[in-house]
């Protein structure tokens, strides 16, 4: 329960203009090359997962199980960035850096929901691989398009239930101290640090959820991937240990990047050392996974690049019969 005190010194930071993210130090011109790079970064990262939700969606050779994932994944990474890297180009060149605090908890809760349901995506997406490689006679029947539908729709459930006791917890809190986020974006470490009241709870929480989805995640992905590598290792294809290599390190290689990134700042006790670090990190899974995810299926799937000629080559033949 918040006293009266402090629930005036939480409406104070309101009345005030809400926050104030302070972003990335230095001077103009680093302010302007930082501006240069989020926005090239995120040019790639709206093109790459565009492009690959349009090409599953439109070429019915990708309409299986793994690409219906693939596409969720792009969805969500797309509005991962997208939440918070248009705000932080904004706020580069702005004099205020002010955001309100029903936007700073709006922010918040979005990139709760989107980074939770990512997660468990991820596992979901290595389990589709254990059942297709170690199961493939059952694969079709197990992996049904409902079964597949109620698995996404149970990860954005996850993400949901994260986000909502997550942002309760957050913005009770009394923020009288200051209201400059020492961020470029409102997440759970800035926020606790400008709280003027005891947060062991919301530490406790955040490390208990984030820590449990995070280590059941990767258990998920841990076991599936060893009964593959089993099956691997079993067959006699060199051809076909190859495209299950190929299809399955690109998977891999997405799941270390998110994993690693996020472990750092919400899976340990006590998190990052530093804001600055805090920050470089965090770009990580606000950019750059979001923008390398889609570069990593395309460019290591066969399957991909197949329907992206297909596409290419649709798109000229209609350009010519209009001539």
């Amino acid at each position: 329960m918040v006293s009266p005190v402090h629930r005036n010194a939480s409406l104070s930071v309101v009345s005030c203009g809400g926050f104030v993210l302070v972003g990335f130090g230095g001077g103009a011109e680093i302010q302007a090359l930082l501006f240069a790079v989020f926005l090239a970064l995120y040019i790639v990262t709206v093109l790459g997962n565009l492009t690959m939700i349009i090409v599953i969606t439109l070429d019915p050779h990708l309409h299986s199980p793994m690409y219906f994932f693939l596409k969720n994944l792009s969805f969500v990474d797309l509005c991962l960035s997208s939440i918070i890297v248009p705000n932080a180009l904004a706020n580069i060149f702005s004099s205020s850096k002010a955001i309100s605090f029903a936007g700073c908890a709006t922010q918040f809760f979005f990139f709760s929901l989107l980074a939770a349901t990512e997660a468990v995506l991820l596992a979901v997406m290595a389990y589709d691989r254990f059942m297709a490689i170690c199961n493939p006679l059952r694969y079709p029947v197990t992996m049904c398009s409902m079964t597949c539908t109620r698995l996404v729709l149970g990860t954005f459930c996850v993400g949901c239930l994260n986000s909502i006791v997550q942002t309760s917890l957050t913005f009770q809190l009394p923020f009288c101290s200051s209201n400059r986020i020492d961020y470029y974006f409102c997440d759970v470490p800035p926020l606790l640090r400008l709280a003027c009241a005891d947060t062991a709870l919301n530490e406790l929480v955040m490390f208990g959820i984030c820590g449990f989805i995070i280590v059941c995640a990767v258990l998920v992905v841990i076991i599936s991937y060893g009964y593959i590598t089993v099956t691997i290792l079993r067959m006699h294809s060199a051809s076909g240990r190859h495209k299950v290599f190929s299809t399955c390190g690109s998977h891999m290689t997405a799941v270390c990047l998110f994993y690693g990134t996020g472990f750092v700042i919400y899976g340990q006790p006590g998190g990052v050392t530093s804001m600055e670090q805090g920050k470089m990190v965090s770009i990580f899974y606000t950019l750059v996974i979001p923008m390398f995810n889609p570069l990593i299926y395309s460019l290591r799937n066969k399957d991909v690049k197949d329907a992206l000629r297909r596409l290419g080559q649709r798109h000229s033949l209609v350009k010519e019969s209009s001539w």
